[in-house]
């Protein structure tokens, strides 16, 4: 028989400081209760509890009864209950997902945890972690990234651990006698009208890539969480093909989803300076990202890791697969 929430309330209050004393309990309230999955329309008072524990596993004492003074009881699974940061705010641990970055850059995101040889690892973007090749084998790594406030020591989360070179496109003088004839010819006219521009035969030298990726060495791996804000974690390593659905968790516009639109993606990226990198058989989608996001983790439906955000604009967004990231840096999960 459905009790009237004043009568709810007066043995919620009169049992919840008890509740709460029991292990893995976390809030204790009034809601309806859940059968196989679908809500009644019977009122319960609902524990919620970091993790379900079988009964056998439990002591006698923090188990929540069926009922508490007639009222039936219900145990939903909720995880800790933490005050909510924001992602450029510092967290530990600190989950995929948050701001991360060399000091002398801006900030990135946090993508995720990975293995390798045994080891837990931070994986982001080469350019987040690893200044576009300019950082050191042990420079720090912080969380928050400098933009946000971070700095070194307090915040240090990690080291440089490993990092995969961006080839940058570049440009040497050509030896084509042909080009350089033309330059020639070009810049005596260029003098006889005044004009002071002046051109230089050059040969572009293309270097392709696959990945902007890089590995940090947490100094506490209890400072990091397996989790992926919003997200939770990552079940297995996956791949994504066109109209793929695809979601990430960012630090600039944190939870967003897609699907890939284009595969076998040939992209000349900028990077700071004006330089330029050509990236090959990546993967594309649409506006799902914004600056400081680079890095971020993306998940297929089924939470698969799929690639790795690295670059984009207010329409696209750039993707290396995750298949590229692995083989480049020897990772699992």
């Amino acid at each position: 028989m459905n009790r009237s929430m004043d009568d709810m309330r007066a043995a919620l209050s009169g049992v919840r400081r008890e509740l709460l004393a029991r292990e893995y309990v976390v809030a204790a309230g009034i809601g309806y209760k859940t059968v196989g999955g679908k809500r009644t329309d019977e009122l319960s008072i609902v524990c919620s509890v970091v993790k379900k524990v079988p009964e056998a596993l439990l002591a006698t004492d923090d188990l929540v009864p069926g009922e508490i003074r007639g009222i039936p009881t219900d145990v939903v699974e909720t995880g800790i209950l933490r005050a909510q940061l924001e992602r450029t705010d510092r967290w530990r641990p600190a989950p995929g997902g948050v701001s991360i970055g060399h000091p002398s850059v801006t900030a990135g995101t946090l993508g995720c945890l990975v293995r390798k040889n045994g080891e837990t690892l931070i994986l982001s973007n080469n350019h987040v972690m690893a200044a576009e090749n300019a950082a050191a084998i042990g420079d720090p790594i912080l969380q928050p990234g400098p933009y946000d406030g971070g700095s070194d020591p307090g915040d240090r989360i990690g080291v440089l651990e490993e990092f995969v070179p961006i080839r940058f496109l570049s440009t040497e003088p050509s030896d084509c006698t042909v080009a350089r004839t033309v330059a020639v010819l070009a810049n005596a006219l260029a003098y006889l009208l005044g004009s002071g521009t002046r051109l230089l035969a050059v040969r572009l030298q293309e270097e392709e890539n696959r990945v902007d990726a890089a590995l940090a060495r947490p100094v506490n791996p209890a400072d990091l969480s397996e989790e992926i804000l919003e997200l939770g974690t990552i079940r297995a390593i996956g791949s994504a093909g066109l109209g793929t659905p695809v979601r990430k968790s960012g630090r600039t516009t944190g939870l967003t989803s897609d699907e890939i639109l284009q595969v076998d993606v040939t992209a000349d990226i900028t990077y700071g300076a004006g330089r330029t990198a050509r990236f090959t058989d990546q993967i594309m989608a649409g506006a799902m990202s914004g600056g400081g996001d680079s890095g971020s983790a993306v998940l297929d439906a089924e939470n698969n890791l799929v690639g790795l955000l690295f670059a984009g604009s207010d329409t696209t967004t750039v993707i290396n697969p995750i298949g590229h990231v692995v083989d480049a840096l020897g990772i699992g999960l």
